[in-house]
């Protein structure tokens, strides 16, 4: 999967944005469970300049690389845990994510690794981590780039 991807916000489709723009919540809707492409979108209503979305999506998608669940040996984007991010306006980056089961034992703490993983980005002013269930996590999130290294494929 590329780390070069489009601007935040968006539903998150098997590890991928599909459209990340400033307060657009557009979906990528991804029926096969296959990763969704990026695709450089950006609202024209947006206060925050392209090229800088572009740089803090990049940013962003690095920092959750660097997330892994520690019970599997791929990180939180690659598997899919992450279901939406978005970029305000006023650079309050939400994400809304979620874990392989309810009662994952870092539960608690894996929010705070991800928010950790893109507090310092430059261009960001707050982060806030959502932990959602709906929908339940399904392996067929996981990106073709985690399947490999599960050896899945």
């Amino acid at each position: 999967m590329s780390e070069s991807a489009a601007p935040l916000s968006g539903e998150v489709a098997s590890g991928e944005p599909e459209s990340l723009t400033p307060e657009a919540g557009a979906e990528a809707p991804n029926d096969a469970g296959a990763p969704a492409s990026a695709q450089a979108a950006h609202s024209g209503d947006s206060s925050i300049p392209t090229p800088e979305l572009e740089r803090i999506t990049a940013d962003v998608i690095k920092g959750l690389k660097t997330v892994y669940d520690p019970e599997i040996p791929v990180d939180v984007y690659e598997l899919g845990l992450i279901y939406k991010v978005d970029l305000s306006d006023d650079r309050l980056l939400t994400i809304d994510m979620t874990l392989t089961a309810p009662g994952c034992p870092v539960a608690g703490e894996m929010p705070g690794w991800v928010e950790g993983s893109v507090r310092g980005i430059d261009g960001v002013d707050d982060v806030s981590v959502n932990m959602v269930f709906e929908p339940p996590w399904t392996p067929e999130r996981m990106s073709d780039e985690a399947r490999l290294e599960l050896g899945w494929m």
